[in-house]
């Protein structure tokens, strides 16, 4: 009789090796399978935020290795926190994410909407409508510069042809009032698709039986919409604006290759503030206090949020 592989393995493994590993409990085996992964979870996520708290305290400059390093105690964060620059800068990344948000929320959901409707050639527009989020940031920001570009720049033409101004001289990303409005139409464009998959997924889990009882007890298209479509929906609706939220909180590389932060400091976000802080000006106790900071503003926010959508979810 043929052996299998396991007996195989079995019958070549030590006798000692293999009364040790039978005398071993099913948790000290899980546990020897799941220890390789949590010390690199330590490593990579555990150790360099406990580092960053302790270098928070400190006026350390990475650049100046050999400089005897101060604790300064709390001194970084009411800098931070008592600086007006500090806080335009979250104003404009508050303007940023508020509008992203609502904006990809409900053209996405409208998108989703649309194409739950099978129709021909529903699979086409879908992989139309879902190409921008296949593209990486760069290539994105070097698209929409190329549009937001004098002369030849779509949205330049359109915004002086209603404004009267000259197309040659006008550049969305150049002026003050509008070039947060260029990096929020780019980063619609580019992951409101992304919001469209999720509210998809939710719209195709309601069953088509409750349509069904919906009709026979002759509830219009619009009642059905919003007693449940809406409220069956929500807690995808309510998961893709946590995802969307925590990602654009950290936009960094489309405002970069838009703006670069300017013109000014009109779409200087708090991510872009944070590099210039620890590679430009090597302030790096200064800027581990303001990383920390938008840590803690992130997670309790996001922690906040989850709390709620659980108890839709729970509904």
């Amino acid at each position: 009789m043929t052996k299998s592989p396991l007996d195989r393995v079995a019958q070549g493994t030590p006798d000692g090796v293999a009364q040790r590993i039978r005398g071993l409990s099913d948790r000290t085996i899980a546990w020897i399978f799941v220890a390789p992964t949590i010390f690199l979870l330590l490593a990579v996520n555990i150790f360099p935020l406990i580092w960053t708290i302790r270098l928070s305290f400190t006026n350390f400059r990475v650049n100046r290795p050999n400089k005897d390093v101060e604790w300064v105690g709390l001194r970084n964060y009411e800098r931070i926190l008592n600086d007006p620059d500090i806080w335009n800068t979250m104003q404009a990344t508050a303007h940023f994410l508020i509008w992203t948000i609502a904006l990809q929320v409900l053209i996405g959901f409208a998108l989703a909407y649309l194409i739950n409707k099978k129709f021909k050639g529903n699979d086409l527009w879908t992989t139309i409508i879902v190409f921008p989020m296949m593209l990486s940031p760069a290539v994105v920001g070097n698209f929409w510069t190329f549009l937001y570009q004098p002369q030849i720049g779509l949205f330049n033409y359109a915004v002086t042809f209603f404004t009267g101004g000259d197309p040659a001289s006008f550049s969305m990303i150049g002026d003050v009032h509008l070039a947060p409005w260029a990096i929020i139409i780019a980063d619609t464009w580019m992951w409101t698709p992304f919001v469209m998959l999720i509210c998809l997924a939710g719209l195709r889990s309601i069953p088509d039986s409750i349509y069904e009882a919906a009709e026979c007890d002759r509830a219009s298209k619009w009642r059905q919409f919003w007693t449940i479509t809406i409220p069956m929906a929500l807690p995808f609706l309510m998961l893709a604006v946590l995802f969307r939220g925590i990602e654009n909180f950290k936009m960094f590389d489309l405002v970069v290759q838009l703006t670069g932060g300017g013109p000014g400091n009109t779409t200087t976000l708090t991510s872009i503030d944070l590099k210039r802080e620890a590679f430009e000006k090597w302030r790096t106790g200064y800027s581990s206090a303001y990383a920390v900071i938008l840590f803690v503003t992130v997670f309790g926010l996001a922690s906040i949020y989850v709390k709620a959508l659980n108890k839709v979810k729970d509904r």
